[in-house]
This record gives structure tokens, C-alpha cells and sequence, in this order.
């Protein structure tokens, strides 16, 4: 286990000059990702299928066109690992869950496809919550493997936070691509709602897919390469930017947001959050609180139950399916996808249509503060990972084993871009900030977290 304070993550983008020289190769990138999986994978538990075979082959073609000066894109050679919720046509697709053990489509996610087309190697799955909803796997954090890391796109955040692979494609309807990027060191882009084409994944109004990564540049360059070839989702104008890491752009003002979360951010995490935001504030920026705007004060209040809301949405709309796989394997769910199924179904369409009607007077309030202040900017998680020993016999079952996606909701609910920058630590562990933009303003955020990274320092609680 490599501590958090020692930690230098693995990128890509950087290697890629040493393929132009010869110096290195992406087979020979690709072994060492292969040799950190081999001493990392028995404790962190991050992965659920690895295809060497066919991964050294795509890295070996790889290895070719760099030498021919052919390359088919910057991530040409990348080993990346795919969330377990989206179909491979050479790995199986099991969703963290019993009733889909053994499901093998035999066919690409749309964003795995483009992923290929632009010569990426896929090399693994990662360990998905159940469903992507709240019943975690196996998998544990790569800086304390006491602790969860976060969920439901778990094995991604671990699988590059312990070094196995630079890049990690996760998916987030409440949280669960900013809260798991928070809890294990990562950057990660949550983008704009349809901002990367879901392919099969089109069940839910709120999910969305994204990268994580060691760094800036391979997240940026992952998420805008995929959408270069497989667009946003049908009616969406997808993923808008340049073809490389945005500009770092100074902030003038950001709002900072409290969410229904802040009551219970622990101490520490309030403390190191204070030193970050005085940092800003040394560095000329404007901090707009919901007392010093009615406006913000109004989107305070429409997100404040953003938590109910996105998981009164997400139930509702997944119900059909889950109810059809419930009955076809009685043993099938666990007992907390079992429990929220029938939450889901004691629903009625009303209680449905109130929370559209939420979600969308939140976007009204958000779309207002657009007029003076370049982004938002709150915690990503209320604190460190928290320690998971797995439920007790015979006890309730814990509410939010993978941790509380309380300061990701709003996001979700308001189909926001964030990035999480990984500027925090607290008793040695991380603990994200996230940037949040307006609707289509990916490349901006990503451009004010290049600032971030470039000219803050790391708060330590």
C-alpha cells in the first residue's frame, strides 16, 4: 500500500514522447501496468476480468504505428480499464451482480468502441458496485484497504489510484464517478448530461460516463478523443473542446456551494477546506457565498434535497428493468438492491413527476448565477473514505456502505460538468474538491482545474 503523501500517479501523456523516440514502447508501458496489477490487484480488488492476450496484441500494434509516425490519436497505446457496467465484445459484462453472472454481449459500449477506434488498449474491467447502485463489491481503497473507495464506480477510481493503469472509464447517476475520484486520488470529469454517447446505457435520464485519471491531460485527452468518434448521446451535442488539455484559466469569482452536505463534513475536512478557499482568496479570487447573493442563496435551496431527488428519479426509472431480472432470478439482487426496488415501486407517477419538476427548477436557479461567477466549487465527498468491514449479521444494513453522495447530487440533478482535482488530504487520505460549470462548459471547468493544479498547493488536514 503506497502512502498517500508519497503517491505520484501514472500518466500517459508524457510517455508517449518516448514512443516517438524509441526510447519506449506502449507493449513495454503496457508490461508495467501489468507487473503493478500483479502486485497490487490481491488486496485492492479492482478488477473483474483482464484480457493479456489480446491487450499485448493491440499493444504491439500499437508500438508499430508510433514507430511509423502513424499514430491514431495522443491515447494511441493507453491501456485503459473499463467500468463493468459497459459492454466489451471481449470480456464479460457482469455488473457487480449474481443475476448477471455469465453475461457476455460480445460487443462494444459506444464510448469502448471509440476507445478502440483511437487505439487505446483495453485491457481490463473494473469492479462495479451492484447495478452501479449502492451494494459494494469487493474492492478497497489503494491508500487504506480498511476503507472503501467509493462507489459505484469503485474499481476504476482504485484500479488508478494504486498505478495499475493511467486511465479508467466510470460511469455516475448520483455520485459515482466524482465521490470514488475524491475518496482514491484522482482527477476525474463528470461531463455535461449525454456529454459522451452511453451506447446501451440509456435506461436512466441522470447517468453519465467518465474518465478517471492520474492526471489532467489524460483525462481530457480520454474523454474528448471518445467523443470525437462516438459523439454525445442521440439528441446531445456531446463532449465540446479542444483536441488537447484546455488552457489553465484564472478564476474571477467562484461560488462556493454548501449543499445539504456541509453539516456533516467533519472538522478536519472543514479546516483543510478553509485553507484551500484562503488560498484562492490570497491569489485575488472572488468567493461568493449564499449570503452574499440572493441568487445563491436560491440554488442553495433548490439542491438542498438533491440527494432524494436523484435517488427518487434513478429508482423510478430503473424499477422496470430490475423488477424484470428480480423475477427471473428470485436470488439474484441482494438484500439492499431488493430494498430499493420495492422503495421504487411504492412510487407513484406523481412522486416521479415532483422530482423532474425539482431537477429542473434547480437548472433554472443554476443557469442564473452563470451571469457572475465562473464556476462553483465545493468538497467532493465530506471526508475521507470511510471504513467498510461489510454488514452485520442480524444489524439494519448500512445506508451508504461506498460513502454519502450528498455534495455529487447537485450535479447530477443539474446535468452539470465538475472535475474532481485531488487537492485535499485529511488524516493522510484524500479528499476531493470539485469544480462545477454550466451546462457544455466541460473544457472550461477543465481549463479552471488546470489552474488549480498549477497554482495551489495541497491543503493537509
Amino acid at each position: 500500500m503506497t502512502a498517500y503523501a508519497d503517491y505520484k500517479p501514472l500518466t500517459f501523456h508524457d510517455a508517449t514522447r518516448r514512443f516517438t523516440d524509441g526510447s519506449d514502447s506502449p507493449r513495454a508501458y503496457l508490461e508495467r501496468c501489468l507487473e503493478a496489477i500483479a502486485a497490487r490487484e490481491p488486496v485492492v480488488k479492482a478488477l473483474t476480468a483482464i484480457n493479456e492476450t489480446r491487450a499485448r496484441a493491440a499493444a504491439d500494434a500499437s508500438t508499430q504505428r508510433w514507430k511509423a509516425g502513424k499514430a491514431l490519436s495522443p491515447i494511441d497505446g493507453m491501456p485503459v480499464a473499463i467500468k463493468d457496467l459497459l459492454e466489451t465484445k471481449d470480456m464479460p459484462t457482469e455488473m457487480g451482480c449474481v443475476a448477471m453472472k455469465g453475461n457476455f454481449p460480445k460487443r462494444d459500449n459506444a464510448g469502448v468502441w471509440a476507445l478502440r477506434q483511437a487505439g487505446a488498449v483495453i485491457l481490463a474491467k473494473t469492479v462495479t458496485a451492484e447495478l452501479g447502485g449502492s451494494h459494494p463489491g469487493p474492492t478497497t481503497n489503494p491508500f487504506d484497504a480498511r476503507r472503501t473507495p467509493g462507489g459505484s464506480s469503485s474499481g476504476s477510481a482504485a484500479a488508478v489510484g494504486a498505478n495499475m493503469v493511467p486511465v479508467a472509464i466510470g460511469t455516475q447517476v448520483g455520485g459515482s464517478i466524482i465521490r470514488p475520484a475524491a475518496y482514491c486520488g484522482n482527477f476525474a470529469l463528470k461531463p455535461t448530461q449525454g456529454g459522451i454517447n452511453r451506447g446501451e446505457r440509456l435506461a436512466t435520464s441522470m447517468s453519465t460516463h467518465g474518465p478517471h485519471a492520474g492526471c489532467l491531460e489524460d483525462m481530457w485527452q480520454t474523454a474528448i478523443e471518445q467523443a470525437k468518434r462516438c459523439g454525445g448521446d442521440r439528441g446531445s451535442l456531446g463532449l465540446i473542446g479542444p483536441d488537447t488539455l484546455p488552457a489553465a484559466i484564472k478564476p474571477n469569482r467562484l461560488i462556493v456551494l454548501e449543499t445539504e452536505g456541509w453539516p456533516d463534513v467533519d472538522a478536519a475536512t472543514r479546516e483543510a477546506f478553509a485553507k484551500l478557499l484562503g488560498q484562492l482568496t490570497a491569489a485575488g479570487v472572488t468567493l461568493i457565498r449564499r449570503t452574499d447573493h440572493p441568487f445563491v442563496e436560491t440554488l442553495e435551496k433548490a439542491i438542498a434535497n438533491g440527494r432524494a431527488v436523484c435517488g427518487g428519479i434513478t429508482s423510478w426509472e430503473n424499477r422496470w428493468y430490475q423488477r424484470g431480472m428480480l423475477d427471473a432470478a428470485p436470488d439474484g439482487l441482494s438484500e439492499r438492491a431488493k430494498a430499493t426496488l420495492l422503495k421504487a415501486e411504492a412510487m407513484t407517477l406523481d412522486d416521479y413527476r415532483s422530482g423532474l419538476l425539482a431537477r429542473q427548477q434547480a437548472q433554472v436557479a443554476h443557469a442564473a448565477v452563470a451571469q457572475f461567477a465562473d464556476a462553483a466549487i465545493t468538497l467532493a465527498c465530506p471526508g475521507p473514505a470511510p471504513i467498510w468491514s461489510g454488514d452485520e449479521p442480524g444489524k439494519p444494513l448500512a445506508p451508504r456502505p461506498t460513502g454519502d453522495f450528498v455534495f455529487n447530487a447537485p450535479s447530477s440533478m443539474l446535468f452539470a460538468p465538475v472535475v474532481t482535482v485531488p487537492l485535499m488530504s485529511v488524516g493522510g487520505l484524500p479528499v476531493g474538491v470539485q469544480l462545477m460549470g454550466q451546462q457544455h462548459e466541460d473544457a472550461r471547468v477543465t481549463g479552471l482545474a488546470r489552474w488549480f493544479s498549477e497554482n495551489l498547493k495541497r491543503v493537509h488536514g
